[in-house]
């Protein structure tokens, strides 16, 4: 495929950067969200929503649309994010984040937001739906990939690796996994609390073409994901590896931003970090 345009890329750059400072404003005001693994996933789901995924904001449930299932919903607020900078909603949506009534829930509703494909929190279960809607578009002769993007921590998960057996059987060549490799889960460190060893052999072992890639690097996200893309006969996954909390240092690989609220001080470091405002 053709490398991505610079002025592309760094207008992806620039807004990353732009909406980790947006992230950060909008769990400090509203005192909720998870901004560990929302960090860590800014640019997978950025190189999709913006770059490499078939989707139409005008028309979210057109039918050759891209699949774009984020397995690991605790994960929401940036997914949110994109999918209002993408045109699905408005972005003043986003101060409803997990309030009363709000279509922004604390984890995607694919009931009530648009451009969600699947209602995902309890992880192992994003990947298992990805392979039955990757084999009723094979059915339907569907061009579409589906993407599944799934959390390390996530792995532990028996569900996930009866997925890969299946997506491998059925030489699902249209389901393209991207493990968000930060290497931290809820309660601490992924080695710790349940040693995958491993995971490129593991993944190989069950019948996927394996890559890796930067996971904060859009230019070799981009060509990544265009490599799994064309692979032929067998599932693909695309190992990225990324930072929890990244971009703000006390967050940096530490478990307990998974989900915990941010208060003034830190709301303060973490804009010092980014290059933002302290203005709320």
């Amino acid at each position: 495929m053709q490398a991505i345009a610079q002025t592309k890329l760094d207008a992806l750059n620039a807004q990353c950067a732009q909406m980790r400072i947006d992230l950060i404003r909008l769990l400090h005001k509203l005192q909720t969200g998870h901004p560990g693994g929302s960090l860590s996933a800014c640019e997978i789901l950025s190189a999709l929503y913006f770059e490499m995924a078939k989707v139409d904001q005008a028309n979210p449930k057109w039918p050759e649309r891209d699949r774009i299932i984020l397995t690991k919903g605790h994960a929401a607020p940036m997914l949110y994010m994109i999918l209002a900078k993408r045109g699905f909603f408005p972005e003043a949506d986003m101060d409803t984040l997990r309030q009363l009534g709000s279509h922004l829930q604390g984890h995607p509703c694919a009931k009530t937001t648009p451009g969600v494909e699947l209602s995902t929190g309890p992880l192992g279960i994003g990947v298992s739906a990805a392979v039955g809607m990757a084999m009723a578009l094979r059915l339907d002769k569907n061009p579409a990939t589906v993407y599944a993007v799934m959390g390390d921590g996530e792995i532990n998960e028996g569900t996930v690796w009866e997925a890969c057996m299946s997506a491998s059987k059925f030489k699902l060549d249209n389901l393209v996994a991207i493990v968000d490799l930060n290497g931290v889960q809820l309660d601490g460190r992924c080695e710790e609390i349940m040693p995958m060893d491993d995971v490129p052999a593991k993944f190989g072992a069950f019948g996927f073409e394996v890559f890796r890639c930067d996971g904060h690097d859009i230019a070799d996200l981009c060509k990544t994901i265009g490599q799994a893309k064309a692979v032929s006969g067998k599932p693909s996954v695309i190992l990225a590896r990324t930072v929890k909390g990244k971009g703000v240092s006390f967050m940096e690989g530490q478990s307990a931003w998974h989900g915990a609220p941010i208060g003034r001080p830190e709301f303060e470091q973490a804009m010092k970090d980014l290059g933002g405002e302290p203005d709320v």
